[in-house]
């Protein structure tokens, strides 16, 4: 470990910058190991600093220096000091003045993906967060916002597309032809972290769209030539989010082109830098053949959320990068938003609840817990989290339940209006709120500061003589480092009650009771409800209405009879996701004891019921028939998790439901069969996925005839949704059909650089103990490449995330393993590293033979020399919390 630990950033330091930048303009020169980059900044004091100005201080790092001036002057040696991370003018200006700059940065070097870098031959950058330092120097701060103008030069031939972020301004050709330049101008003030460069040989696949006040936009995806026709999805997806923003927001595009670039190698899933939007090309490619409808249902929904940062986080960004989920979260509930009304609502918010839970549940239960706006960090990167996106969005969506559709909308409103071109605070964003309702948000900002995820604990009573029902309603707000005690909190709970035949009984609004959905705001409180003649059946946070913990007194029946009756889809499916969780759990604590359960058969029946209701939509009954993960099983019993147990539960409740409803599964299969040509639309999506759903459960009855069906169904497919879904049953068997799968896979797509992660990911998700093995052997493959954060993710991020049977394998091997693995990455790739160590996150609720192997790996990474800031302080928390 480094001698010097990094120091923390802590919110309450923020002050604003001293210095301004009104305007930079960026000229690159591009070469592959030695590109020339100059910048000229136009400068101020900031006149709303009131602290004592100390220099200038610029940032910069990973570059060669080549000069500085102002105002024309070179400026001598004594008149500035650089050191490793920054330059320092010590006596700039009182007035304004102008910075100029050079540089020389080197793409091919540059494995950490940050800054200026290249991916199978195209230059890209990405300067999220912090990466416009590895350019020039600059003051990297999300504060400082700039109109920029950018003037690219490369050679033709490498680099015949040549894009900035703005509107396209000049182009020209130079020497004599063999090299060109363009000239691009952003009128919308900007901070640096929005800039965006790329340049290749690419091809693109030309749109356009008609605003609501009639304007033309020019639309264009950039992807490898030959793949222009797996972006056609992403470029209906592009129109579509356009129009939705329009209809729903009131919001218009406000440049004359939209350009998006798929990149090969890309640490993250995308960048909404202004006008000129970069993508990991696994969220761009799709085909029948070559994606599954899950990956078509990611591109819409991230192409999505990426437009939909053109406003929130664009046009209004964030003061600085502790108000990350101001932009992430408010964008996130959006495109959340958006996919429900381009599919099904009700599938959409299972969908992305489930993802909560898996993720930041997750998250807020282990040592990496932060707040949604946390108050330090040391490396920013690490807080692009599940707790700042998704719970960040059910924060957002907390609100519009809350106010109401109307006001929420006038709210939002406000906050366009107010922060248009600003840098904005979760304090000015709730303003607009309480200014639009005549509502007080006070309580509620605790969400944004308190760590955790709450409880609430609810038992109902019923008195049949005075017919009058209560319930208890108590918060359960458990300590965490830093904040052992924690306030009450605004917690909306939608709720219905049920009456013996299946119908809601009518609500009356009160003082705490408005639209059917109770205000819960104080530690325990009970609310009542007359004119109940007998006892109800509780329906409570529908919808998923707040991101709680819920404990309520239902028995088995009473969730077979919401099963069966609950109007809210969400909760219906919530009651058979419950019944299942509870089966399991009980098998796998029967078996900790020595003892077996035969538990599950009343669940299976009542899953059948559901299935088998032609009423409701494929992609909904799909849902219903995915039991919990292994992961949801774990996160129910907390404590002392035995994952060999979760998997051999898992295994059982799984193959009692196959044998149980056969009959139907097969019916099921055989008539969600497609017969017509391929479409990625939610209606045919929807009964794939029933499909597949129902073949998972009859992969593991136990029929001999089972694994002829999956083959038959790997072979037979004409769409990659159904062929990755039968290789993945396939690959849980050691037998001859594993092996010619897997072998057919491979050679059709060997030389796809997309489509072979997943024949990774199969092999690395398989719970046969050969799958440590694999995975070691898959490393060396020719096709795998440590460096390229797909591959990364496909193989290890799946086995060490996806697999934990195979991952937390008794011996410890899988922990070695993955730590040796993010110790080679983080000398390269620190970002990547980090995530890779956030496998982790949830080694304290294992059992204690497990802690102490996971604790002996984390040591290891703890006590290398010369970690990363991103390591450094993942490890750090694992180890201190």
């Amino acid at each position: 470990m480094k001698p010097d630990k990094p120091r923390p950033i802590r919110l309450a330091d923020y002050e604003p910058p001293a210095y301004l930048i009104d305007k930079v303009d960026l000229e690159f020169s591009l070469h592959p190991t030695s590109t020339r980059v100059r910048a000229r900044m136009k400068m101020r004091p900031n006149p709303a600093f009131n602290g004592e100005r100390r220099g200038l201080r610029l940032d910069g790092e990973q570059f060669q220096f080549g000069r500085i001036s102002i105002d024309g002057s070179e400026l001598a040696a004594a008149s500035f000091e650089r050191d490793d991370v920054s330059l320092t003018i010590h006596n700039p200006p009182r007035k304004a003045f102008t910075v100029d700059i050079t540089s020389t940065v080197n793409p091919d070097q540059n494995k950490a993906l940050q800054g200026l870098y290249r991916s199978r031959g195209v230059y890209c950058t990405q300067c999220e967060a912090q990466g416009f330092r590895r350019l020039t120097y600059f003051l990297d701060r999300p504060d400082v916002l700039s109109v920029y103008s950018v003037r690219i030069e490369a050679d033709v031939v490498e680099a015949p597309i040549l894009l900035a972020n703005g509107n396209p301004v000049e182009r020209g050709t130079l020497d004599r032809g063999r090299r060109h330049y363009a000239v691009w101008r952003d009128p919308h003030p900007k901070p640096c972290y929005l800039f965006a460069l790329v340049a290749g040989d690419l091809s693109p696949v030309a749109s356009s769209f008609k605003t609501m006040s009639g304007r033309n936009v020019n639309l264009k995806i950039y992807v490898e030539h030959g793949k222009e026709t797996r972006a056609t999805w992403a470029m209906g997806a592009l129109k579509r989010a356009m129009q939705w923003d329009e209809e729903r927001f009131g919001r218009e595009y406000d440049l004359d082109v939209f350009n998006i670039v798929a990149v090969s190698d890309f640490n993250m899933g995308a960048m909404e830098n202004k006008g000129l939007n970069i993508f990991n090309d696994r969220l761009i490619l799709a085909s029948a053949e070559t994606a599954t409808d899950s990956m078509f249902e990611a591109i819409e929904s991230v192409v999505a959320h990426e437009y939909f940062h053109n406003w929130t986080g664009n046009r209004i960004t964030c003061r600085d990068w502790f108000q990350l989920c101001l932009k992430e979260g408010l964008t996130v509930y959006r495109d959340q938003e958006f996919s429900g009304d381009q599919r099904s609502r009700a599938v959409q918010r299972i969908v992305d609840v489930r993802q909560l839970r898996t993720y930041q549940f997750a998250e807020d239960a282990g040592p990496l817990a932060h707040a949604v706006r946390p108050d330090t960090y040391i490396e920013i990167n690490n807080f692009y989290t599940s707790t700042i996106y998704e719970k960040g969005a059910e924060l957002v969506r907390m609100i519009e339940t809350i106010l109401g559709a109307e006001l929420f909308r006038a709210g939002l409103d406000l906050y366009f209006a107010r922060h248009d071109g600003t840098a904005a605070t979760i304090e000015e964003f709730l303003a607009c709120f309480e200014a639009a309702s005549g509502r007080d948000l006070e309580q509620f900002k605790l969400w944004y500061s308190q760590v955790g995820t709450p409880g609430l604990v609810c038992a109902l009573s019923h008195d049949s003589v005075s017919k009058c029902a209560e319930i208890r309603i108590d918060q359960v707000l458990p300590p965490t480092p830093g904040q052992p005690k924690k306030q009450p909190l605004h917690i909306p709970v939608r709720l219905g009650l049920l009456c013996g035949n299946g119908h809601d009984i009518e609500l009356t609004d009160t003082e705490h009771l408005k639209a059917g959905v109770l205000h819960v705001t104080k530690r325990s409180q009970t609310f009542q409800f007359k004119n109940v003649s007998s006892r109800p059946v509780l329906s409570l946070l529908r919808g998923f209405s707040a991101p709680v913990n819920l404990t309520v007194d239902l028995g088995d029946r009473d969730l077979e009879f919401l099963m069966a009756n609950d109007s809210d889809p969400f909760n219906r499916w919530q009651s058979a996701n419950t019944f299942a969780t509870r089966t399991m759990v009980h098998i796998a604590t029967a078996l900790a004891q020595g003892k077996r359960s035969s538990r599950g058969l009343a669940f299976a029946r009542a899953l059948g019921a559901i299935i088998s209701d032609e009423q409701l939509d494929p992609a909904y009954r799909a849902e219903v028939l995915k039991l919990p993960t292994q992961a949801d099983v774990a996160r129910e019993i907390g404590r002392n998790v035995d994952p060999g147990l979760v998997w051999k539960a898992h295994l059982q409740v799984s193959r009692l439901v196959g044998r149980t409803l056969g009959a139907s599964l097969e019916t099921i299969y055989r008539t969600m069969s497609d017969r017509v040509q391929f479409s990625p639309d939610a209606a045919a999506a929807g009964r794939r996925a029933f499909r597949n759903a129902a073949l998972t459960l009859l992969a593991v009855r136990g029929e001999p005839s089972d694994h002829a069906l999956i083959s038959d169904h790997y072979f037979k497919s004409d769409n990659m949704t159904e062929q990755a879904h039968a290789l993945t049953l396939l690959a849980q068997h050691d037998d001859d059909n594993r092996r010619k799968a897997l072998d057919h896979f491979h050679a059709r797509w060997a030389n796809d650089n997309l489509v072979i992660d997943t024949w990774f990911a199969v092999q690395a998700l398989s719970p046969l103990p050969r799958a440590l093995d694999d995975v070691k052997a898959l490393v060396t493959h020719p096709t795998f490449a440590l460096t390229a954060p797909n591959k990364v993710r496909a193989l290890l991020g799946t086995f060490a995330l996806q697999n934990p049977l195979q991952f937390n394998r008794e011996d410890g091997a899988g922990y070695v393993f993955m730590v040796d693995k993010v110790l080679e990455l983080d000398t390269f790739n620190p970002q990547i590293a980090a995530r890779m160590l956030g496998c982790f996150k949830s080694w304290r609720s294992l059992e204690a033979t497990r802690r102490a192997l996971v604790r002996r790996a984390l040591l290891k990474v703890a006590k290398t020399p010369e970690l990363s800031r991103d390591v450094f302080e993942i490890v750090t928390k694992m180890l201190e919390a």
